[in-house]
């Protein structure tokens, strides 16, 4: 404290410590991208930590995931309109479908 009021009376003040200043809105980021970011943060440092993970967003984003494969679209395609009909019903738990010899075996998934 007896340094701090030295340079107090000689006109410099001492740093309080960086501000955080973030150009990523953290409220829009999952629970997942948040994680990865503070653990960034922690190991690096926030300055390259925070352009790390917007490059990483900008890059998980134009090659992101997309929602279903080719064969879920299909599947997808094939029993909405009879669920939407009301012809059929899935339950809760839903079911399980696979290849068998030469047929699909649709199962009851279990909990």
């Amino acid at each position: 404290m007896a340094t701090q009021g030295v340079f107090i009376q000689q006109g410099f003040k001492m740093p309080r410590g960086r501000k955080r200043r973030t150009a990523l809105d953290e409220k829009q980021l999952t629970k997942g991208q948040l994680r990865k970011l503070k653990a960034l943060r922690k190991s690096l440092g926030e300055d390259i930590a925070n352009s790390a993970f917007s490059e990483w967003l900008s890059a998980e984003s134009t090659n992101g995931h997309e929602g279903m494969d080719r064969n879920a679209a299909a599947i997808q395609e094939a029993i909405e309109g009879v669920v939407l009909e009301g012809k059929a019903r899935i339950p809760r738990g839903g079911y399980f479908v696979r290849r068998g010899r030469g047929r699909v075996i649709v199962e009851h998934a279990e909990q």
